[in-house]
């Protein structure tokens, strides 16, 4: 397994940030790399529920994707992609002094994989994180 670890404090409460997660109206307007938007087909926010959504990219290509919600805490929200590329996605959120510090960990079931991915996986990410702290800061 090889796994990508991002962190970024963002000035708001784990519970802000917990609902920008939580919200599927929320999520979809930041989930993805930049210039990305999505379409949900089902949101089930809880322990077991499913997430299928589509990403449409700004190439105009539509990436399907298929999630599991392995845990959800206030300060924890674990999910695993159920489709290729398989991987796990770990969000801790965990209050601090200036906010809350974000730690994004996506851990991936094949390392090749990962490898053939880093390039696209390491600089989204950071975009993911982006996107979610403009959403939180827009909503607080």
């Amino acid at each position: 397994m090889t796994s990508f670890h991002h962190q970024r404090e963002i000035p708001a409460t784990p519970a802000q940030i917990h609902a920008a997660i939580a919200d599927p109206a929320r999520l979809a307007r930041w989930w993805g790399p930049a210039g990305f938007r999505n379409t949900f087909q089902h949101f089930d926010f809880r322990e077991g529920g499913r997430w299928q959504f589509v990403m449409h990219g700004p190439d105009g290509r539509d990436y399907p994707n298929e999630s599991e919600f392995v845990e959800i805490t206030p300060t924890l929200v674990r999910l695993r992609h159920v489709c290729a590329p398989f991987f796990e996605l770990r969000i801790g959120l965990t209050a601090t002094a200036g906010g809350t510090r974000v730690d994004w960990q996506q851990t991936f079931d094949d390392p090749q994989v990962a490898a053939a991915v880093r390039a696209i996986v390491e600089p989204a990410n950071e975009q993911n994180l982006d996107r979610l702290a403009a959403e939180v800061l827009t909503a607080a």
